[in-house]
């Protein structure tokens, strides 16, 4: 028997998705429920998640052209203060563009923000803290 524990560290737990709302008619959600109750699809949630990555598929070269003519990042960017610290002290603004999520760590001060963000444009979700993005409120788009 070994003696050595395992290491295990605490990571934050961040979520991955973003809930969002949909109001359906009643013959569509009825469509929905048929195929669930046949069996097609697991739940409701399924379906939904399955139909807009069908779309998202169709519409692949349209969304490459666009994230490109609109230099955008695709996926996660991570703001963090060690980020922003080093172009402020460069003098430097930053234009934040990403299709996806981007993130402001949560131990930057609104202050900082305020310095180095001139503008942000998220497609998908922006998480900062709330005093951070009342920083921001006048150039978020």
């Amino acid at each position: 028997m070994s003696n050595i524990t395992p290491l295990i560290a605490a990571r934050p737990k961040t979520t991955e998705t973003e809930k969002v709302t949909v109001n359906l008619g009643f013959v569509d959600l009825g469509h929905i429920d048929l195929l669930v109750a046949e069996g097609f699809y697991s739940n409701r949630t399924d379906f939904i998640r399955t139909a807009i990555r069908n779309q998202l598929h169709v519409q692949q070269e349209a969304v490459r052209q666009v994230v490109s003519r609109k230099a955008l990042i695709l996926g996660l960017q991570r703001f963090t203060r060690a980020d922003l610290e080093s172009l402020q002290r460069a003098g430097e603004t930053l234009e934040v563009r990403v299709l996806g999520l981007a993130t402001v760590d949560d131990d930057v001060p609104p202050e900082l923000a305020s310095a180095t963000i001139a503008s942000v444009t998220v497609l998908g979700a922006f998480h900062a803290s709330p005093s951070v993005k009342q920083a921001l409120k006048g150039r978020i788009q």
